[in-house]
């Protein structure tokens, strides 16, 4: 679900994990391959060049929240743009019955705040921080001026808005669409493609999540998530060390997401 950054799309054109021993096998014999993926940078700050970070460290303030404090709440007013230096920021939505339904998560380098920033108004979710995190806060009329005279970074801020529009709209499609199993493959394979770091054939996420995290990406229980993830483990798709997903089997998940499919 998420999703934050340009061209951070997995392509989900398929069902994920139907978990079998057949389908290890047959991924062993056919010697499958990955899927194709998008991938760009996840660290906004990280894509500007001396002068436009210093440009815009120049309008901001530092803003200090320790874990389970909210940079902004759902219905106050946009007043600014934010860059995460350091932390966890997760962005969420309520539901009707006061369920937690995290969209995304921020990381250090990232943006966020920012659809406001284009179309005005109230915030539409909650950003809450996860962690001890710092953040640099842009006035959303100095951040506008800024723009228009750093036309790289107004295209970098088009490209994130335009990008998890995108991994919203798979979001909904995979709630109505997809079995819960389904779901949370596409989430970690989303994730590999944004947050991965490849090894030969295997890749690392480098970004922490729990269970009942991953849970409120998707739409289900912590149980159930573990009880998947579990089943994952034992066919040696993936395995997880300090909340961190490490896949052990691209190949093989490929494979599971095909004959989900069927």
């Amino acid at each position: 679900m998420i999703v934050c950054q340009p061209a951070d799309i997995v392509p989900m054109n398929h069902k994920v994990i139907a978990i079998s021993t057949k389908s290890q096998d047959a991924a062993a014999a056919a010697g499958t391959h990955a899927a194709p993926t998008l991938v760009a940078p996840s660290n906004f700050l990280a894509q500007l060049d001396a002068n436009e970070a210093a440009g815009l460290q120049a309008i901001a303030i530092a803003r200090h929240y320790a874990k389970g404090d909210f940079v902004f709440r759902c219905g106050a007013p946009g007043h600014n743009i934010y860059f995460l230096r350091s932390g966890k920021i997760k962005i969420h939505q309520l539901s009707p019955i006061g369920r937690e339904v995290i969209l995304w998560f921020c990381f250090s380098g990232e943006i966020f705040g920012l659809a406001e920033a284009a179309r005005g108004g109230e915030r539409a979710v909650n950003a809450q921080a996860c962690e001890a995190s710092e953040v640099l806060a842009v006035a959303q009329d100095k951040f506008g001026d800024f723009l228009d005279h750093h036309p790289h970074v107004a295209k970098l801020s088009m490209q994130v808005l335009s990008s998890r529009l995108r991994v919203l709209g798979e979001m909904f499609v995979n709630l109505v669409a997809d079995d819960v199993n389904t779901r949370i493959g596409k989430l970690i394979l989303r994730l590999s493609a944004r947050y991965g770091t490849r090894m030969g054939k295997e890749i690392f996420l480098n970004i922490p999540l729990t269970h009942q995290e991953i849970a409120d990406m998707v739409g289900t229980s912590r149980q159930t998530v573990t009880s998947t993830l579990s089943a994952l483990k034992r066919l040696g798709v993936l395995s997880i060390d300090n909340h961190r997903i490490h896949i052990e089997s691209e190949e093989l998940l490929n494979e599971l997401a095909r004959d989900g499919a069927r």
